[in-house]
Formats: structure tokens, sequence, C-alpha cells
């Protein structure tokens, strides 16, 4: 870049140079024709040294007005030097992959835009790549429960020659594998980015799907869930997002808490409200305000802190809203829409 900018410097200056002798040969020729006696002296003293005299004065007058030109633009080519190497310093770097790049600022539009253009898009990729990510961690947090539901159900298949309980629980595993399937299309669906408005789904029947999936771990804890409150309700939510949300809570009650876990569904104008809480300790004062931030956990259990922020945001997708309403004992509280059936 230097040696191109010093040769379009030199190319100036010549050019200056030349307009200045042109200049300086027209006054010259002004003065013959104006005043020719004066000029007619000058040489004719000494022709040869008047000759050498205006060869110098052209001579000079090229050098200085080439000199001037020269330095005149030593300024800019070192602006324009300056700011080309920063944005091969920045193209460096984004294609090294950083994701936090400042844009060159040199007041020379088509760096500035390229800069620009550049900044952004890492900007776009490094959007792409965190949605990326949290999709893969929420995926797998989701695939995670009806898995784990479905390996428990296997287990007590393998471990009773009772027909009547293998047939039982069998049931029970076929309706976890089409929850899992269930749950397969609702992610390719948020990948797809289908939209819509959300169904009716009954309250009651998803309350009873998790009773049923959960019962074992809480009989193994020896604690228990109880149901209570208004029935027949139905809300506006996929069943998927409706049961993984209301399942999160659940887990979240079996590792963390203690006691019976207590399922209270009852309207409150427009809305439903579904509250979940426990006999524990509750959540510290501390975590209380980051509950829903992901990877915000106590680390018991082996949580990882997904869960509670993910079932927040499935919530919000289908038009409700988790909080939690009271920190010691916990009380998390699911706001839905009601709807409305035939």
């Amino acid at each position: 870049m230097r040696r191109v900018l010093d040769r379009m410097a030199l190319v100036v200056a010549v050019v200056c140079a030349g307009l200045f002798v042109l200049l300086s040969t027209g006054v010259v020729a002004w003065a013959v024709t104006q005043q020719p006696g004066t000029v007619t002296a000058w040489i004719s003293s000494d022709p040869s040294v008047g000759i050498a005299r205006f060869g110098a004065i052209m001579l000079g007058i090229g050098a200085l007005s080439g000199g001037a030109a020269y330095l005149a633009t030593v300024g800019t080519r070192a602006h324009v030097e300056r700011s080309s190497q920063e944005l091969v310093h920045l193209a460096t770097r984004f294609a090294a992959g950083e994701a936090r790049l400042t844009p060159v600022h040199s007041d020379i539009d088509e760096i500035d835009h390229v800069s620009g253009v550049m900044t952004r898009r890492a900007h776009d990729m490094t959007k792409s790549l965190a949605a990326e990510r949290d999709f893969a961690a929420d995926a797998s947090h989701q695939l995670r429960t009806p898995l784990t539901a479905l390996l428990m159900r296997l287990e007590e298949i393998s471990e009773t020659d009772d027909a009547e309980v293998v047939k039982e629980e069998a049931t029970i595993a076929i309706a976890q594998v089409e929850r899992l399937t269930r749950v397969v299309d609702d992610l390719l669906g948020r990948t797809r980015g289908s939209g819509g408005p959300s169904p009716a789904v009954s309250l009651d029947s998803v309350i009873a799907a998790l009773q049923r999936e959960w019962q074992p771990a809480f009989e193994q804890a020896r604690r228990s869930v109880r149901v209570r409150g208004e029935r027949g309700l139905f809300v506006r939510s996929t069943p998927v997002a409706l049961s993984q949300v209301l399942s999160t809570l659940l887990e979240n009650s079996l590792v963390h808490g203690r006691g019976t876990v207590d399922v209270h569904a009852r309207r409150s104008g427009p809305s439903v409200i579904v509250e979940v809480s426990d006999q524990g300790d509750g959540v510290p004062a501390a975590m209380a305000p980051h509950i829903f931030e992901r990877s915000v956990s106590s680390g018991a259990g082996g949580s990882t802190g997904l869960g509670l922020a993910l079932a927040r945001d499935l919530a919000e997708s289908n038009g409700g809203r988790l909080d939690l309403v009271q920190a010691q004992p916990a009380r998390f509280a699911l706001f839905l829409s009601e709807a409305e059936t035939d």
C-alpha cells in the first residue's frame, strides 16, 4: 500500500511541476510580448548566461512546485495507509472468528463501508451461533425428561413378572414414546419458525399424565404430588410446551424441595394460574432475582440451570408467564390464557 501511495504522490508531483513550468513559460512569453526591450537587453548582454538563467529558473520552479505537491500529500497518504492497515487488521480478526469487532472510522467512505459490513456480519454470526448453542442446550434438556421417565418404566418392566404390571407399565412407556415424538416435532417446529395461535389444551389431562410420569420418582423419594383446585380448565398452549413447563417445576421440587408437592389450578379473570409449591427451604434470597437466568443453579442434583430458563421461554412463547411468586418456601406460578371450549 505504501509503494502504491508513493507512486501516486510522485505522479501528482510531476504533474504539478509540469503545470508550474508551463505557467512560468506563459509568464515569460507575456513579458516578451509586453516588454521586449527589457528581455532583449537581458539576453543580449550574454546570451548563454541568459539562457542558463532562464533554464535554472524553470527547473527551480518545477522542483519547488513538485516538492510542495509531494509534501502536501504526506498527511493524506499516512491517513490512508493507517486506515488501510486497520481494515486489514479488522479483516484478519473477522476471519479468525472474533465476535467483538470495532468498526474503522477513517472518514473514507469505502473503507468505512467495508468495515461496517464486516462488523455487522460478525455480530449476526455471533447471534446465530449463540441461538444455535441455546437451541442445542434446550433440546437436550427437553429430551432428557421423557427419556428418563421412559427408562424408569422399562426398569419397572424388567424387574417384575406380573403380567398386569408389565401391561400397565408398557402402556405408560408407549405414552412416553408418544410424548417424546411430540417433543421432537415441537423442536423441529421451533427451528422452522412455525407460528400461529396456540391451541386449546385440557389442563386436567396434562397434569394427570405428569402425575403418572413422575409417580415412580416421587415414590422412590418417599414423597407425593397433590393436585387440587378447579377442574375442567382449558388453556391456550401447545400440550408439549405446557407439559414441559410443569414437568420442569415438578423436577425442580423433586430435586431441590421437600415434602408434598402441591399443584393448584385456579381461574383469575381471563387467566388460569397453576401454582406449584413444596415444603422445602425454598430459593436463597441472593438467587431469587436471577432464578430464571441461564446457568443459574445451586448445582444440586446435577442441575445445569437451563430448566427454569427454558420453562419461562416456553411459557412466553405460548402467550403465558412463569414467575417465582414466593421464595421461601418456593412457589412458582404459571399464568396462561383461558381457552373457550364448546
